[in-house]
């Protein structure tokens, strides 16, 4: 059983004038868990998202990340954890060694530790070939494993991953929650959004966001149980589309 909190929300909302896009959210994530977030589009998942990670100022309530406040400290969250957008977030007119030694001073860290990490990372993802070639040339599933081993440079607590596995082919996909997997073992915090069901089956806990709100949070053999259903995408679609 997983203890210790990384993420700690509490009442976290969002307005844009008159529309409440997240309506008073309230949960927890633990160290080394694999936590989905998940939602329709127009949830309100992308937003308490970019509150979570220090880009966009909740309206009220309060959260933590790393030990950090969101609202008083987002400096501070954004250099102690990773982040992988859903558009491909490397250089594509830099070369897959130029983008790994960009993103490691970005986050500070020295030159012999970026040279260390550099030679690590290209022999893990077997790149050593392509190395000095533009990311451009890679196909889109090296590239989210490069996206994914880049976001993780500087040994970060917790890793934001925002549907990094869409548009990417099923084997790839398999092969990219198996980084994902060994990564949460080392103790590492995954905050994945996605829009495949399946991938829902295989976190620790899942939250489904409607219209703002926290419809449900549980692990999914829970949530299943609950629902009389067998799989989550039937439970998505219950508490998303009010299916009975």
């Amino acid at each position: 059983m997983k203890t210790e909190k990384i993420i700690e929300v509490k009442k976290l909302r969002k307005e844009f004038g008159k529309f409440t896009a997240v309506n008073s959210i309230s949960f927890d994530v633990y160290k080394g868990e694999i936590f989905g977030f998940l939602g329709a589009n127009g949830a309100g998942k992308t937003t308490a998202m970019k509150m979570l990670i220090g880009i966009a100022k909740p309206t009220s309530g309060d959260a933590t990340v790393a030990g950090f406040d969101v609202k008083s400290n987002a400096e501070l969250v954004k250099k102690n954890i990773g982040y992988m957008s859903q558009k491909f977030s490397l250089y594509d007119d830099l070369t897959i060694k130029e983008n790994i030694t960009f993103f490691g001073g970005i986050y500070g860290l020295s030159r012999i530790h970026i040279k260390q990490k550099t030679e690590k990372l290209i022999a893990e993802l077997q790149l050593q070939e392509v190395a000095d070639k533009l990311v451009s040339s890679l196909p889109l599933g090296w590239k989210q494993k490069l996206s994914f081993s880049v976001a993780l440079l500087h040994e970060p607590k917790i890793v934001f991953l925002d549907e990094p596995t869409g548009g990417v082919d099923p084997i790839t996909r398999r092969q990219f929650w198996e980084m994902i997997y060994a990564e949460a073992h080392k103790g590492t915090t995954i905050f994945v959004t996605t829009h495949y069901m399946d991938e829902a089956e295989y976190c620790d806990r899942v939250s489904i966001m409607v219209e703002g709100n926290i419809e449900a949070l549980d692990t999914p053999k829970n949530l299943k149980k609950q629902y009389n259903v067998p799989s989550m995408n039937e439970v998505f679609l219950k508490l998303a589309r009010n299916i009975e």
